[in-house]
């Protein structure tokens, strides 16, 4: 199991990403497109860097704008394995 991180190494790694909060113990952010066919496709655009790192967003999709949440559910908490997939997800269009 993946280690927690502590405040210091939260907050640390945060400041690394853009448009990314810290909300209790999950990792997230709110993408806007310019409809929901944008949306789909790029919540679709997920699917392969989550299942290589073996860690799934919590998504939630409301026409133009997609909610992505991260946490490591097992570990009880935000660890590497978060910010690691949300450096990924920061990078995908």
């Amino acid at each position: 199991m993946a280690h927690l991180l502590t405040e210091a190494e939260i907050q640390a790694q945060a400041n690394l990403l853009s448009g990314w909060n810290v909300v209790g113990s999950k990792l997230e952010i709110t993408r806007t497109f310019k409809n929901f066919i944008q949306a789909i496709e790029f919540v679709n655009k997920l699917v392969e860097p989550a299942e290589s790192a073996g860690h799934h967003p919590d998504i939630e999709i409301s026409y133009n704008k997609v909610k992505i949440q991260l946490t490591t559910h097992d570990a009880g908490g935000l660890t590497q394995k978060d910010f690691d997939l949300a450096a990924v997800i920061s990078q995908i269009n």
